[in-house]
């Protein structure tokens, strides 16, 4: 038999009605193609061939791959299957309709997110994480789990906990309990920068219990800030004095009614994009604390916190000219 790898992950299913369970959830159409992630000697991989029209599996153990060509060869299930060897973190996703993985713990959460910026869209992810890590994706605003990663989760999909599993259902058991969750990404996506949300939903994070105030007084946050405003405003004022000069020259090359105009065009063109300029005394720490004022953030915790109030605070900022990506 195949010596499993504990340090990277390799815990396999391999209690029967656990596996069928998790099939049911996931709801397979004869029509699709599913991505397994991760799929050991293939005791998932195999029951899902029978349901549907292929499954690529994505594992980086030679050993393990070796181990699924073995059960499937000289079947009808084997032309099913794909098998694509490598760190399914370093390569491009393939077109699926579905996702259902009994995942190494080590890689959930950059697998996630990997999962939910993917396109096209799929349908829906049925995946086994660490029980910690799956009640973490599913916490609430006020919850002792709801992190960062709750919020980013639930901002892109909707998430449900469908089942406990026990370490005695794997072969060798892993340390700790772990549970199965359904994550159906929400299409069309939230109209949202997704760099930008993450770098404020980062920032309040840091110290969840900390008001939002203390938390954006940290002078890592207030250099970042101030370099993304600079460079923010210097864009823009690239852009009017590009607007100047073309005005400048479209003025020049017309007749005197324009060249009668061209001062007072120029003169009111300078005062909006002079608004925009820096002033020497300026000092990005007024400007937040003033945006978490009239946001009415400032004395808010990020634990308590949901996606409609961070929508809000990101919008307070932005308007302001302040970007955190």
């Amino acid at each position: 038999g195949v010596l499993f790898n504990t340090g990277a992950g390799q815990h396999i299913l391999k209690n029967p009605l656990v596996v069928n369970s998790i099939i049911d959830k996931a709801a397979l159409r004869r029509t699709d193609v599913i991505l397994e992630v991760g799929p050991g000697t293939g005791n998932l991989t195999v029951k899902m061939l029978e349901k549907v029209k292929k499954v690529i599996a994505c594992e980086i153990d030679p050993r393990l791959v070796g181990e699924l060509q073995k059960r499937v060869q000289g079947t009808c299930l084997a032309n099913k299957l794909e098998i694509k060897v490598g760190d399914v973190l370093k390569t491009d996703l393939p077109f699926f309709d579905a996702c259902v993985a009994n995942l190494p713990y080590q890689i959930s959460s950059p697998f996630v997110f990997k999962l939910l910026l993917h396109r096209p869209f799929f349908r829906c992810a049925i995946l086994m994480f660490q029980r910690e890590f799956a009640l973490r994706l599913v916490a609430k605003p006020g919850s002792k789990l709801y992190c960062r990663l709750s919020i980013n989760t639930q901002l892109l999909a909707r998430v449900d906990h469908l089942m406990k599993v026990g370490k005695n259902n794997f072969k060798p058991p892993p340390k700790v309990e772990s549970s199965v969750v359904r994550i159906e990404p929400k299409n069309p996506p939230p109209p949202i920068n997704f760099q930008e949300w993450d770098g404020l939903v980062r920032i309040a994070f840091v110290r969840k219990n900390k008001t939002l105030s203390a938390a954006f007084k940290s002078s890592a946050v207030e250099q970042l800030l101030d370099h993304n405003y600079r460079v923010h405003c210097s864009l823009h004022n690239t852009v009017s004095s590009f607007l100047i000069s073309s005005t400048s020259v479209f003025c020049g090359l017309h007749t005197d009614f324009y060249k009668s105009k061209k001062s007072t065009l120029q003169s009111l063109m300078y005062q909006s994009f002079s608004k925009r300029e820096i002033p020497e005394n300026f000092k990005i720490a007024e400007k937040i604390q003033t945006v978490l004022k009239d946001t009415g953030y400032s004395e808010k915790r990020a634990r308590s916190m949901d996606i409609d109030d961070f929508i809000r605070l990101l919008h307070g900022f932005n308007s302001e000219g302040i970007h955190f990506s």
